[in-house]
């Protein structure tokens, strides 16, 4: 398993991503094609990226796709410049989200 939080996996699949923004299908094919680990049989995961996506203000939904069953997710601007770093504490996203 990889050592790192799903904030993290969450992250670094949007910034990965041309337009900093994607449907929520796309962060779980960007997560399985990078981290071998997530094909296992078990999907169980994605109900953690569900989870963080909806409940950390660090990513917020930002339109809605073309189809409009699904929404695009992107970075929260003041958490933008820490997550292209590395640094992926939940703590520190949610102070500066807060500011």
């Amino acid at each position: 398993k990889p050592n790192m939080s799903y904030i993290g996996l969450i992250s670094m699949a949007i910034q990965s991503s041309s337009s900093k923004k994607m449907l929520l299908s796309e962060i779980y094919r960007w997560i399985v094609n990078n981290f071998p680990y997530y094909k296992m049989s078990d999907r169980s995961w994605r109900n953690s990226v569900r989870h963080n996506l909806s409940l950390n203000e660090c990513f917020i939904k930002c339109g809605r796709s073309d189809n409009g069953k699904s929404h695009y997710w992107t970075i929260h601007p003041a958490n933008m410049n820490c997550f292209s770093h590395g640094d992926f504490r939940r703590r520190h996203a949610r102070q500066l989200v807060k500011r």
